[in-house]
Parts: C-alpha cells; structure tokens; sequence
C-alpha cells in the first residue's frame, strides 16, 4: 500500500501529464487551424477568379450546387440560385454535347473593386464592384447509367472581369481536365493560379501559367490605344521565371483578353449594322432571341462592343432566365414605351416571346438546326436543277434553269456566313419584315443617320470571296470605331468649354466649379464643329444627340468626365498652392489664419495625393512635395508653444 507521500506525488505526476497532453492538444489545434486556408491566402486568386463552380442535375432539387472553390469564396443564396438555373440552358435548346455561354448577374454584396487597377485600365475592362461574370461549360450527353439517361453537369468560371478571350480558353483547358480527373483538378489549377499569377496590372505583359502552357497577355491602359504584343514586348514582363524556359507551341499570345470577333454574330444582320449602332448608344431596349445561350450571349456582347470605347452603362444580360432573381424587374409590365427598361436581353425561352411583345426591339438569331435542314434541302434543290438542265437541250431549258438557279440563289441568301463556334449563320442583311418569326432586328425604329454602304458593300464581297473572319471583323470595327469617336468628339470638346478659365482658380479661394451641360448650348455648336465633319454618315445628327441626351449612356459619360473636371480643377488648385508665395501673404495675417491655411493645405494634400495626374511643370510627387514644404513654411511663422497647443 502506498503511503500518503507517495500518492500526493503519484497525482502530482498525473495532474503535470494531463496538463502537458493538454498543451500538446492545444498546439495540434493550434497547427491545424494555421492549416486552414482563409480568404487572406488567395489574395492573388481572387484578383483574377472568385472561384469555380460546379452545377450537377438532382432528381430531386433540380439544378443543384455540387461544388464550390475555394470554399472561403462561396456565393451567397440568392446567388447560388442565380448560378444554379442559368449554369443549365433551356430545355427547348436541346443541346447535346459540350455547350460555352457566358453570363452576367447581380451581386448581392458589393466588393470594393481594385482602385489602382480600374483607373487605370479602359472602360471596358474594369472590374466591376456589384456584378460577376460566370464562363459556363455545358456538358450534356447519353448515359444509360443514370436515372435520366442522361449526364448533365456545368463547370463555372465566376469573376469579376469581361476578359472574354482569356477567360473562354480558360474554360476550354479547365472543363475538360474536371471532367476527367474530378475535384482535385480544380485544386492543382486553383494552387496554381494563386502561387504564379501575378498581381493585376495594366500597361504590363503579363505571364500566366495554366497547366503545361502560358498566357500572355497584355491589358492596355485607358489613355492609349491597344498596343499589339509586339510593341510591348520591351515593357516589364511578369510572371514565374520558369515561363520563358516553355517551348514557343505552350504560350500562348492573346493580342487581346475581351475584343470579340464582331463579325462572327454580325454578318446575317449587315444591312442593320448602322441601326443597331444608334439602339445601343442610346440604350433602348433591346431582346436577343435565339436557340442556344451560345448564340444568345456572343449576340449581346457583340451588341455593346459596337459603341467602343463608349462605355455601356444601362443593364446587359447575355443570358437571361425566367428563374432570374431579376425577372420582375426587366419584365414588369409597362404602361408606356417609356417606362421600359433599358437593358439587353439574350434569352432562348420562347415564352419570352409573348412576354416582351412590346419591347420596341427584338434581334432573332438564326435557328441553326433549322438552318442545316435548309441546306440540305437547298443543295438537293440544286443538284436536282442541275440534272434537269443537263438533260434538256439548250434553247428549251436555259429558261427553266435560270429560273431554278435564280430561286436557289435567292432562298440561299440566308445561308451564308459563319457563326458562333462556327454555329451562327445567317444572310447577309434580312430587315424585321413580314414573319415576326424570320431571323433579323424587328423594329419600327427609323434611323437617325443614313447608313454607310460602301462598308456594307465591302464585307457582302467579303463573304462571297471567304475572305478571313478576323479580317471582316478588322474592317467592322475600324468602321464603327471611328463612327463612334465622331459622334463623341463635339461632346468631349464642349465638356471641356465648361472648364472655368485658369485666371479664375486663386490659390486662396475654393476650387471653382465646372459649368453644367445645356444641351441647347451643346446643340447650337454642331452646325460648326459638328460630326459632320469627320463622318461621311448624313442625317440628323441633333435628333440623335437628343435621344442620347435621354439615355443611361450620356449619364454614365457626363458623370464620369463631370468627375475627372472637378479632380482636374482641385489639382490645378493644388498646384498654384504649391507654387504661391505664401510667406509674403502671412506677412500682415493673423495667426488663427496661418493655422487656417495649413489645414487647409494638409485637407488638400491627403484628399488628392492618391489622385493628382500628371501636371505641366511636374508630377504629382514634386507636387506634393512643395506643399509639404509650404506647410512646413507656414509653421515656422508660428510660435512653439501654439504649435504644441494645435498639434501641429
């Protein structure tokens, strides 16, 4: 038996081993929760992906969530419900096989956008703070091992950049792998693109290494044109070192990350392509209808790249359900054309039809299975006029069969073209006449500005000689490009009439104000400085500035350089600050006015140091620095014991 020494010691012993087995559990959970990642580990991720998902089908639930990751990213309800029914297209698509689309929805929680990154960086290529875009590889196909017979599941890119080109190849390498290998592809590549990528940046080529190839790619800044990759070649190159050691087959060179092929969606409405352009810069409703969310999206997005490097600021959705949490909102009935919202809608459900009969405007793509069936049926017709031709005598035939190759030619205007993925056709230009059913834009909308038809003639030769995709597209957007930058010149050189005169900004005084826009005033200066003098286009260019004047597109616009004036007056204000002589002012001032003026001189520099452009006579940096030195002159006039009393 022991004795009672002997215990005390015994529990002493236990109570040291509990408390050391204790401390060691305390470390292992302590290591394993370190282990886990958080949202602060894919900081380079989430610049450029918010994360992958996975849309299965349920018997049960229907369109279900399967996977989500990083997990640390997953979306909220109403966002998952968004993704879940539009990761799907309609049942009436009957798409067999493997499907791409993209889409665009409404965030439930605002994310602040990367400041540096967005003002640098075009319009077009901003991420965007309340929307993401979602990049959806569809795979449908038989399985008599399943329930349904069928395998239905979609892999998802969602993002929050319109990087268009780089993200559909993205999807071509990523779905494919998932499919094969499962979950822990989407790790690898997720690991991958959080430890290589680099920061997102403009101005830069920027290498990005996916599996066994590289990207590059370059994202231009707002102030330039786009530079092809050549000319920036001598700039910063970033990336993983081990990238320029790839064999020249795995890099990939994107001259661009979201300019589609226009012509592509384009070639069957041709002889529209001018009206097309005033519905979208004055942002009126517009309903895509087609038969794939393909054909439906490539349209919308082809739609807002007609007005570039305008930007599109109404509501956009490539593809639009009757599950979207939005649905109400764009397809509420409206007492009046007006009260219509203006946004873009690509569906494929032919409800939408009968729904939006009073939309102004509907685009119907071409039915592609439709259109195959036609072909076939075409080339029979033809190979059968030709035999008949063949089998006649001349001087009895040659009647009939001009008759016949003249009917083929005419029903075979509407084959012509290619389309998205090779699946969009079309002919060259049919106007929304007659069958309300018929490919082609149906609208009673009368065009401001008369159409450019040598362009139009130009592409129709272009189909009948094949002359390459990209070339038309080349020639499409030159064209509209140019349109565009004449239409928005007189408006740039009257904004910048409202800048007040630089004798009018004192260095003692606020900042003036930018006078506001009068469209009359704007108007009356047309008839000298007008776009009639860069555009050959004829019409009534002031009916159409009036209709722009009206849309969310001239809010956007005059909002955004209504803002850039204010900075640029509060700069120049900065400026001649930094360069008054501010010690011959204190001279006969009191010194409750010296401590006024370097607060005022302190508000100044932490409200503009981040936003200063450059300016003549010097940067923002030397800017900044000479007030610093003005404040710095203005304590020395005062005495030490009010500076203590001041904190300054």
């Amino acid at each position: 038996m022991m004795s009672a020494d002997a215990r005390i010691k015994d529990m002493d012993s236990r109570e040291a081993g509990d408390r050391g087995s204790s401390e060691a559990d305390k470390e292992t959970d302590k290591c394993n929760s370190n282990s886990q990642p958080s949202v602060s580990d894919w900081v380079n991720f989430s610049q450029w992906i918010h994360c992958f998902c996975v849309v299965t089908f349920d018997l049960n639930l229907g369109q279900a969530l399967e996977h989500v990751y990083p997990a640390e990213f997953m979306p909220s309800d109403q966002e998952v419900s968004n993704i879940c029914y539009m990761a799907f297209p309609d049942s009436n698509s009957g798409c067999m096989g493997d499907t791409k689309f993209h889409m665009r929805l409404r965030c439930t929680r605002r994310q602040e956008s990367l400041p540096g990154y967005n003002a640098e960086c075009s319009p077009a290529l901003r991420q965007d703070a309340s929307h993401f875009w979602g990049f959806v590889y569809f795979r449908q196909k038989r399985d008599p091992n399943l329930p349904r017979g069928y395998f239905q599941k979609s892999f998802i890119i969602i993002t929050r950049l319109p990087f268009f080109n780089l993200y559909y190849d993205i999807l071509n390498q990523l779905a494919p792998r998932y499919f094969e290998e499962g979950i822990d592809a989407i790790r690898l590549i997720s690991q991958q693109i959080n430890d290589q990528w680099p920061a997102l940046r403009v101005g830069s080529l920027l290498q990005l290494p996916l599996l066994n190839c590289c990207y590059q790619i370059c994202i231009p800044r707002a102030t330039t044109s786009r530079k092809s990759i050549a000319t920036t070649t001598t700039e910063t190159s970033t990336g993983s070192p081990a990238d320029s050691l790839l064999p020249a087959g795995l890099q990939k060179v994107l001259p661009s990350v979201n300019e589609i092929e226009l012509f592509r969606s384009m070639d069957f409405v041709m002889e529209q392509l001018y009206t097309l352009w005033e519905l979208v810069i004055t942002a009126e409703p517009i309903v895509v209808v087609g038969t794939s969310p393909a054909d439906c999206s490539y349209m919308v997005q082809s739609l807002l790249a007609l007005i570039a490097p305008l930007e599109y600021c109404a509501e956009a959705r490539p593809y639009f359900t009757i599950h979207d949490s939005e649905f109400r909102e764009f397809t509420q009935e409206c007492s009046n054309a007006k009260s219509l919202p203006a946004c873009i809608l690509g569906v494929t459900n032919p409800f939408f039809v009968k729904l939006l009969k009073d939309w102004p405007h509907m685009l119907r793509l071409v039915d592609n299975q439709k259109n195959m069936q036609q072909q076939q049926h075409l080339l029979l017709s033809q190979k059968h006029a030709r035999s008949i031709a063949s089998a006649t005598s001349f001087s009895s035939s040659s009647g009939a069969a001009g008759d016949l190759a003249a009917r083929a030619s005419k029903s075979s205007a509407g084959l012509n073209g290619g389309g998205v993925s090779g699946s969009l056709n079309g002919n060259s230009g049919i106007s929304g006449t007659g069958d309300s059913s018929a490919a082609g834009l149906h609208s009673k909308y009368k065009p401001y500005l008369k159409k450019d038809k040598s362009l139009i003639k130009k592409v129709l030769l272009g189909m009948k000689t094949k002359r390459p995709e990209h070339v038309q597209t080349a020639l499409i957007r030159r064209n509209l490009l140019e349109l565009t930058q004449s239409f928005m010149i007189p408006l740039e050189r009257y904004m910048a009439s409202l800048m007040p005169l630089q004798k009018d900004i004192s260095p003692f005084k606020s900042a003036p104000n930018a006078s506001s826009f009068k469209l009359d005033d704007f108007l009356a200066t047309l008839e000298n400085a007008g776009p009639q003098l860069t555009s050959p286009l004829k019409g009534d260019w002031k009916g159409l500035y009036r209709r722009f004047f009206r849309s969310p597109n001239f809010r956007g616009w005059y909002e955004a350089r209504h803002r850039e004036l204010q900075l640029t007056l509060q700069d120049l204000q900065l400026q001649a600050l930094s360069e008054a002589n501010l010690e011959h002012w204190a001279h006969d001032k009191q010194e409750v006015e010296i401590i006024d003026m370097i607060l005022k001189l302190k508000q100044k520099l932490n409200l503009y140091s981040d936003k200063a452009p450059a300016l003549e006579g010097g940067g923002p940096n030397g800017t900044q620095q000479q007030i610093r030195a003005q404040i710095e002159c203005m304590k020395g006039l005062l005495p030490p014991d009010l500076k203590n009393v001041v904190n300054l």
